[in-house]
Order: C-alpha cells, then structure tokens, then sequence
C-alpha cells in the first residue's frame, strides 16, 4: 500500500462522505479523481485488505436488542450450525472458540422477543441449544486502524 491508499482507508472507515458521489469527496481530500479512488478500493478489497464496507447504525438509538449467544456445538454439527446462524442477518459476529461452548455469536433484533424466534429457530434447524446472554451494559469499544502518517 502507498500512502493515497492509507489516506484513503483512514478516510473510509470512520469518515466516509454520505453525498451522491462519496469516491469523489475522498479523492478531493486527498488529490485523486475519483475514478483513481475507486479504483483503488476496489483493489484493496479484492486483495482483501478491506473485508466489508457498509455502514454501522446504532442498534439501541433504533430501539432494537442485542444479545451474545453461546453454544456448545459437536464438531460432526459444526458446519451446518455456522451456517445456520450465518444466513441471520441480524447476526453481527461469530466466532469459534476452543471452550466448552465452542460457537459464540452476537445478535441484533428489533426486539427481545425476534430474537428468541431467531434462536429457536435456529435450534429447531440444528438441533442446538443456544445459550442466550441479553446485554445488561453496554460496553462499545470504537476500532480504528490508523493507516497514515501516526501509525508509520
């Protein structure tokens, strides 16, 4: 990566423009036309440096509920449980861990009660209990990748 590409990622992740044309605010700040950034995010997400580009909206500010799950899950189920639980599309992480309940996700729904249909349904498909720990406090942690001048 060279330093437009850095620019642009420290850019993307927390500041991206909402206009009709964000690719050409980006390039304006950091002397590119607009087809060169695009160019460029497009490269660096088929070279995997960018997974996903979406935004991210405020769950509780929008009402809804959000829970981690857990689950122990045999390995002969494994494949079919992380693919059930991966096609919810309030599902926001999951991950395996060497544990006991070896399969933990996290869930957003519009409500407390969406996400227990969510759950059962998912151990209906599976055969899989899941252990359903509601937030009670919410602690958010902000992660920036600083790609520019302050992470060299």
């Amino acid at each position: 990566m060279d330093a437009y590409d850095k620019q642009i990622l420290d850019i993307i992740q927390s500041s991206f423009p909402v206009d009709t044309r964000p690719y050409a605010v980006v390039g304006e700040q950091v002397g590119l036309t607009e087809a060169e950034v695009l160019a460029r995010v497009r490269r660096l997400k088929e070279e995997g440096v960018i997974r996903r580009m979406g935004a991210n909206f405020g769950s509780r500010q929008l009402g809804w509920k959000s829970t981690l799950c857990g689950a122990e899950v045999p390995l002969d189920k494994l494949d079919r449980f992380v693919a059930e639980v991966n096609q919810h599309p309030g599902v926001t992480h999951n991950y395996l861990r060497a544990h006991k309940f070896n399969v933990w996700f996290a869930l957003i729904a519009p409500s407390s009660e969406a996400i227990e249909a969510v759950l059962a349904d998912i151990t209906a498909k599976t055969g899989v209990e899941i252990m359903n720990l509601p937030a009670s406090k919410l602690f958010k942690i902000k992660v920036d990748f600083a790609m520019g001048e302050a992470a060299d």
